[in-house]
């Protein structure tokens, strides 16, 4: 029996995949967590084998967690289920530790292998992700001027992007407006940029976010 923990801040979300592994072989889901906050203590309480973790939860960003559970509970396996499907989301998640990423959108047709997978020691993406992620590494993603953001940097840029005002930023990831502004300057330094509107424009015209949405 694969034990499963699921952290998503989507309450139809969390009980679709719950409905899935109900519906599969072998699997029991052990806990829940709604938030990112709630992670840490939801892995403490309650052993398991392997967790879906969505990356842009309220209260710490799923790139910090894959890293704090990394070190913190090494044998803990971690499969990412998001919405980013862009090639840096990717590539940081395995770096950060993850054994596994996919997408939302391919929740229902590839969720139990890839648990399946990532619980017997393997790793997985899927044959979509892994033919866009090798063709964004033939065009140097890597030496985009954003390759250099940290993950958190990355999380503020994204929600700039998305129109939330610094203080909702600041709200969501339970740090000050001033801390979000100082990475904001980050952003505009590192980018060699001077505006919100020159990093709407980077976005868009670099691909960083295009399938971002309210899941």
């Amino acid at each position: 029996m694969i034990r499963v923990l699921i952290a998503d801040d989507h309450a139809v979300m969390r009980n679709g995949l719950r409905h899935i592994l109900e519906r599969a072989a072998g699997f029991a889901v052990t806990g829940e967590a709604a938030n990112g906050a709630e992670v840490p203590r939801l892995v403490r309480d309650h052993p398991a084998d392997v967790i879906i973790l969505d990356l842009s939860m309220p209260g710490r960003s799923g790139l910090e967690l894959i890293c704090l559970l990394r070190a913190e509970h090494p044998r803990l396996r971690i499969l990412v289920l998001t919405m980013h499907a862009e090639e840096q989301y990717v590539v940081r998640a395995f770096r950060a530790g993850a054994s596994g990423y996919l997408t939302k959108e391919s929740a229902g047709t590839e969720l139990v292998e890839a648990l399946r997978r990532v619980a017997a020691g393997g790793t997985y993406i899927s044959p979509a992700m892994a033919e866009k992620l090798a063709l964004g590494l033939q065009t140097h993603m890597v030496d985009a001027p954003h390759a250099s953001l940290s993950d958190r940097e990355l999380e503020v840029f994204r929600r700039i992007v998305a129109g939330e005002s610094l203080t909702d930023i600041a709200s969501a990831l339970c740090v000050s407006a001033k801390t979000i502004s100082t990475y904001k300057m980050r952003l505009l330094d590192k980018l060699k940029l001077r505006s919100d509107a020159a990093l709407v424009r980077y976005a868009i015209e670099a691909k960083l976010f295009d399938d971002d949405t309210s899941l």
